[in-house]
């Protein structure tokens, strides 16, 4: 067991393709502590019990106690970002809107796309010696547009070196909590406009403008075939027409809402309301093949700034892009 005697140093944030923990992981193997008493804990977390140092709890500790040495100070941007993804995570819409997310190492890339006709989609009998029928698949002709979000964190550390770090970490997950929000509207427009290749989602209006009944609803899953119909996306002010539907008020609904948390619609599909959706609109699609989610980064820190104490303008930030994977896997309905 080495974790004691590890060498920490800033260099460790900058290998490529590696975030810190990974580097630790790579010299410190979690499987060399099954069966010990520090089974359970990553790399990581045991540099924090190596240093004494609280992270969560009634007895956490200040943020001074990052750096107390020099080795002690090279942890303090994992926790940063760990406490920023903590927050990601907690809000995290995505997870039930993302089908696949990939993760590149430049800020070019353009996705695949297969676009299948009618008959494409009938897999007929082939007879003997005859042509079995294709499918292409190809690049799309635009590259998906990554953006780079974030927060500058301004704070001296003389401002919080005496700060519970318990206290610290809860406003560092309310900015991954808004980087988050701010991911899933940028999920949501390239859904509802497309990713710059000509493919926008179809557009369902309900029969009555202003007025959303069970009928237009019915009318949008019947659009899906051969796709499922199996997550809406809803503004608050049409949550409260659709909740108003008499087919929404069955008690196996309300029981599964009272259970777990989440809310249901009678058509099976998972209901999530959300601000990211423009006002007057449903966003309805097949969560396992209508998005890709694209990641240049993770969430990255300024770590040279914050090991040598310099907290005022240190950056998070994250680049990610979103891409259409089936352009009918998601449609848009006009409330």
């Amino acid at each position: 067991m080495n974790y004691e005697t590890l060498k920490l140093e800033k260099g460790m944030y900058a290998v490529p393709g590696k975030n810190f923990t990974q580097v630790l992981e790579q010299l410190d193997p979690t499987a060399n502590y099954g069966g010990t008493p520090l089974a359970g804990l990553d790399a990581y977390q045991r540099q924090l019990k190596r240093f004494d140092i609280k992270v969560a709890g009634a007895g956490s500790d200040a943020v001074q106690k990052f750096f107390q040495t020099s080795d002690s100070a090279a942890l303090f941007p994992e926790y940063i970002a760990r406490a920023v993804r903590q927050g990601m995570e907690e809000a995290d819409v995505l997870g039930d809107v993302v089908a696949t997310t990939t993760n590149i190492d430049s800020l070019d890339y353009r996705t695949i796309t297969s676009v299948p006709t009618e008959s494409q989609k009938e897999m007929n009998p082939v007879e003997e010696g005859a042509t079995i029928p294709s499918t292409q698949v190809k690049l799309q002709e635009n590259l998906v547009t990554l953006k780079k979000r974030g927060r500058m964190l301004e704070a001296s550390y003389e401002a919080i070196k005496f700060q519970k770090l318990d206290l610290f970490t809860v406003t560092l997950r309310q900015i991954g909590a808004y980087l988050s929000k701010t991911l899933l509207k940028d999920a949501v427009t390239v859904l509802v406009s497309g990713d710059g290749n000509e493919n926008p989602a179809e557009v369902v209006a309900a029969a009555t403008a202003g007025k959303l009944t069970y009928d237009d609803l019915l009318t949008l899953w019947s659009k899906f075939d051969p796709y499922e119909l199996n997550t809406l996306l809803v503004p608050p002010e049409v949550m409260l027409k659709m909740l108003s539907i008499a087919e929404f008020k069955d008690p196996l609904t309300g029981l599964n809402f009272q259970a777990t948390g989440k809310l249901s619609t009678p058509l099976g599909a998972s209901l999530i309301k959300t601000t990211a959706v423009p006002s007057g609109k449903i966003v309805a699609l097949d969560r396992r093949c209508a998005l890709e989610m694209v990641k240049a980064s993770d969430v990255l820190i300024e770590y040279d700034k914050l090991i040598d104490k310099q907290l005022s303008r240190a950056a998070i930030t994250a680049i990610t892009g979103f891409a259409k994977i089936f352009t009918e896997a998601s449609k848009v309905m006009t409330v």
